[in-house]
């Protein structure tokens, strides 16, 4: 956020002002953030250190207070210390996490314990100190394995409660006699369920039905923090915020799309865990595919969430199963001449099973078959243990007809990087500078460091906590995006698991399997290697 936000009232208040309305009960209503897993990881390192921000920048609603909840039997002194390392905290501040901390609470408990549910809704009560109106928020921060206990004792034992505060009887022109019954509620309650959503199409729908069978669409908040990456929220603004780019955003003049994914570490100890899930279900089914239903998508009737998700939809009704014969799976292995960490392979980690077939790089080939994109190819690249930390979409534009210079045109191609420095740059042919009258390449570039020297960009979890506490559901997944994104990649992934196919080796440090680069070149992508962009100087 802008660092003027901070330094000026009346700016500050503006922003308020647009992200909460003017509702001045908002911010006099009790808010309630209750973390489910507050002993764990994602809580630690991501939750409480947003929360710690948002509260710092005055961000949240006035009478906010946050409750840890978890079976470790720890102090609040406990969770602060977990937290502190991950929390940034400025020297003069202080003070200021003092009186953060004021506003948290922690309990332990059991998450298929009935008791201890009802013991954390006394506590809750306990903070509305009379209040008309608390509003509860939920964060899920648990493994798949607790979600059904942990919600349905939500559901019984801590929800908001209705009561009806008047009834009465009204006599219609026609003598019918009607009970029109008013119900105040106590204050809304929403639910932020971490992925994974389930292990495959099945798993999913089964997760969804209980989750609708306990709580409203409006209540259930799936959170992919992709979502709330500043690029990706932009790829909206870039195609339907400009002129130029509607005409040529579709079959005609797009050659290929390529969504990428890379990152330069491996498991590091964390191999178990990924060992359940792989790189298919850990990137490319959730973080890539959304940035395709962004890329792919029509222009939405508004930016309502419903009717922004809704074209989101209808991209993934149009994708068929990805067949086996557009993928290329592969594991890394160790680099004998590297660094401790690229020394040792992905089966060289103690927390994976020996002989795992657990792919940690994949590449897919996907078709959206409609009239925009039919025979467009969208090539997804992902992995970890690779040659460079980088998310991107490139769309690559097919050649230019009648080329008069000789086959030195290579093809234009639109960036919008995600991370790491946000980006977005445009290649294209130019005439060398000089004498010269030969085309080179060079770029037209926005690179938000140098452009917007005076902006911090937001941590994707601040956008998408903030939309939860605003009712904003449109960077969030809805059930029906969940199911066909599942039923593009589910037959795929039964087919690796029965018959066990086998990653191709690649080296810790390289860009991935040759087999990858020789699937996209037949896809359609072309790669000249005589052009990469290059950061531009920042001072």
């Amino acid at each position: 956020m802008n660092t003027e936000t901070l330094t000026h009232p009346e700016v500050f208040g503006q922003f308020r002002r647009d992200l909460y309305g003017d509702q001045a009960s908002f911010h006099k209503n009790v808010h309630v953030f209750i973390i489910l897993g507050a002993s764990g990881d994602l809580a630690k390192k991501k939750i409480y250190p947003t929360l710690w921000w948002l509260f710092r920048d005055g961000l949240l609603p006035d009478e906010t207070y946050i409750v840890g909840f978890a079976r470790s039997n720890l102090t609040l002194e406990d969770v602060r210390a977990a937290c502190l390392p991950h929390m940034k905290v400025a020297n003069d501040e202080s003070e200021h996490l003092s009186a953060f901390f004021r506003k948290n609470s922690y309990l332990s408990g059991r998450y298929d314990d009935g008791t201890s549910f009802s013991q954390l809704d006394a506590h809750l009560s306990s903070l509305s100190r009379g209040a008309d109106s608390t509003n509860r928020l939920f964060y899920l921060a648990l493994p798949p394995t607790v979600y059904h206990h942990a919600t349905k004792n939500i559901r019984i034992h801590c929800m908001n409660p209705k009561s009806v505060t008047f009834a009465q009887k009204v006599t219609t022109l026609f003598n019918h006699i009607l009970l029109i019954i008013c119900v105040s509620t106590r204050g809304w309650n929403r639910m932020i369920v971490e992925k994974p959503f389930g292990h495959d199409l099945q798993s999913s729908q089964e997760l969804s039905a209980h989750l609708s069978s306990l709580f409203t669409e409006d209540q259930i908040y799936r959170i992919d923090h992709y979502l709330g990456k500043e690029m990706v929220q932009n790829l909206m603004v870039l195609r339907f915020g400009n002129r130029i780019f509607g005409p040529i955003w579709n079959r005609n003049s797009v050659a290929c799309v390529v969504l990428t994914f890379k990152e330069p570490f491996g498991t590091q100890g964390r191999g178990g865990y990924f060992d359940e899930f792989g790189i298919i279900r850990d990137v490319m089914q959730n973080h890539l595919l959304q940035m395709l239903c962004l890329v792919a998508m029509e222009k939405p009737a508004s930016t309502s969430p419903d009717d922004v998700r809704d074209e989101k939809v209808k991209v993934l009704k149009s994708i068929t199963p990805v067949a086996l014969s557009d993928v290329v799976l592969g594991q890394y292995v160790g680099d004998p001449n590297g660094d401790i960490h690229s020394k040792l392979g992905y089966q060289d980690d103690p927390t994976v099973p020996e002989g795992s077939c657990t792919p940690t790089f994949a590449t897919a080939v996907l078709y959206v078959q409609n009239e925009r994109w039919d025979g467009v190819p969208f090539i997804l690249r992902c992995g970890k243990a690779l040659n460079e930390r980088k998310a991107e979409v490139r769309l690559q534009f097919t050649d230019v007809p009648g080329d008069i210079f000789h086959d030195h045109i290579q093809r234009n191609e639109l960036v919008v990087r995600v991370q790491p420095n946000e980006a977005i740059y445009l290649k294209m042919m130019t005439k060398r500078p000089g004498v010269y009258f030969s085309p080179e390449e060079t770029e037209l570039d926005l690179t938000y460091k140098s452009r917007y020297k005076n902006v911090t960009l937001p941590d994707a979890y601040e956008r998408l906590i903030l939309d939860v506490f605003c009712g904003n559901q449109m960077h969030f997944v809805r059930s029906d995006e969940l199911r066909e994104a599942w039923r593009v990649f589910t037959p795929l992934l039964h087919h690796i698991e029965k018959e066990k196919t086998r990653p191709i080796p690649y080296t810790y440090g390289s860009r991935g399997p040759r087999e990858a680069d020789e699937l996209v070149k037949r896809a359609g992508f072309r790669y000249e290697g005589t052009y990469k962009w290059v950061q531009p100087c920042t001072t």
